[in-house]
Order: structure tokens, then C-alpha cells, then sequence
């Protein structure tokens, strides 16, 4: 595997270097196709953040999605275990995921389990100053600081799920092989999801 540490606003020591090699070997047992790793330190500057200053963001490049865990601690070693831990955790779901048996034990589908939602929707859609006001979000005017831009390969709402759990996010944007339309999933209280569909 190939491991790539940068650093943002900070100097990463060859020490650190070998420590991040050392500590990622542990995901290995869970996954052998990590093709690359890609570790960024964040150092944040704001005194009164100083028990979580230090983050470390991790994604894994393999053959199917990407996988990625981040955390944030005092110290860029304790961040560092916390955002491997999280790893591992992802790439053992993925792994259990495969091994499910597929017969009379079989559990239900997420699409099957939130088909009500669609007919609980209102008519009109929802409105984004409907979702900042459930939110208790200002109405201001933000900032767009960052543009991501993925390939939008068909999929079905289960494997949607299973790609936004691989990135660690609350919402996975996606093309539903089903209907064609774009569409997002997201994660609600609990264990409960959500998806938002697009129509003309």
C-alpha cells in the first residue's frame, strides 16, 4: 500500500511518517486491496479548540468506493488512532456485509423498509429554507469553501447506503439505477434513513 502524509499549516516529521506506516498496517488484516492512503494533518489554530487542535483526515483509495475516516484530539497521535479506529471499523462493516447470508435470513432491503417515505413526502418537495428552519440554521448567506465532483455510476439505494458509510458522511448523493434520478441518501436519527429524489 501506498501511503501519502501531508500536512496543512504544519511540518510533518519523518518519525510521524513511519508512525502513520506502522499504525496503518493494522487495517491490512481487514482489507489487503488498499492500493493508496492518503493521511492529511490539519493543525487548528483557534486557542479554544486546543483539546481537539489536531485533526487527521485518512482515505483509503481501493478497487470498489473509497473509504475514509477522519478525527480530531489534542495530539496528531491520539487523532491519529482515533481516525484508524474508525478505519478499521468501516472496512470490517464492508467485510461483514459480504459474508451476510443470502437465503430464508436474509434482511430486509432499505429500499422495501423506507418505500413508506416516499408516499410521507409533501407534493411539492422540500424546500431547502424548510430544512435550515428544522435545523434552527441562520438564513444568511454562506460560503461555498469547497466543490467535490464524483462519477455518477447508477446504483441502488443499498448500495448507496454502503458507499456513504464507507466515506463516514451523513448524505451520499446518487444516480437511483432504478429511476434514473438523482438522488441522496441520509442518515436520520437512530438507525433510520432517508432519501430525497429529484423529479421534473
Amino acid at each position: 500500500m501506498d501511503i501519502v502524509v501531508r500536512g496543512r499549516n504544519v511540518e510533518v516529521p519523518d518519525h510521524y511518517r513511519q508512525h502513520v506506516a506502522d499504525t496503518l498496517a493494522r487495517v491490512e488484516r481487514y482489507a489487503h486491496h488498499i492500493l493508496r492512503a492518503d493521511v492529511e494533518l490539519y493543525h487548528e489554530k483557534n486557542p479554544r479548540q486546543s483539546d481537539i487542535c489536531q485533526r487527521v483526515e485518512i482515505t483509503c483509495r481501493v478497487k470498489g468506493p473509497v473509504v475514509r475516516a477522519e478525527a480530531c484530539a489534542a495530539d496528531f497521535y491520539k487523532a491519529l488512532d482515533l481516525a484508524v479506529e474508525r478505519l478499521e471499523r468501516r472496512f470490517r462493516q464492508a467485510a461483514d456485509r459480504r459474508r451476510i447470508h443470502h437465503g430464508r435470513h436474509t434482511p430486509k432491503s432499505v429500499a422495501v423498509a423506507t418505500g413508506a417515505l416516499a408516499d410521507a413526502l409533501p407534493t411539492g418537495g422540500l424546500a431547502m429554507a424548510d430544512v435550515l428552519e428544522e435545523d434552527g440554521l441562520p438564513d444568511g448567506p454562506g460560503q461555498v469553501v469547497r466543490e467535490k465532483e464524483h462519477p455518477a455510476k447508477p446504483m441502488t439505494i443499498d448500495q448507496a447506503l454502503f458507499e456513504m458509510e464507507l466515506v463516514g458522511h451523513d448524505f451520499f448523493l446518487f444516480a437511483d439505477a432504478d429511476s434514473g434520478r438523482p438522488s441522496v441518501v441520509y442518515r436520520r436519527h437512530g438507525y433510520d434513513y432517508g432519501v430525497i429524489r429529484l423529479v421534473e
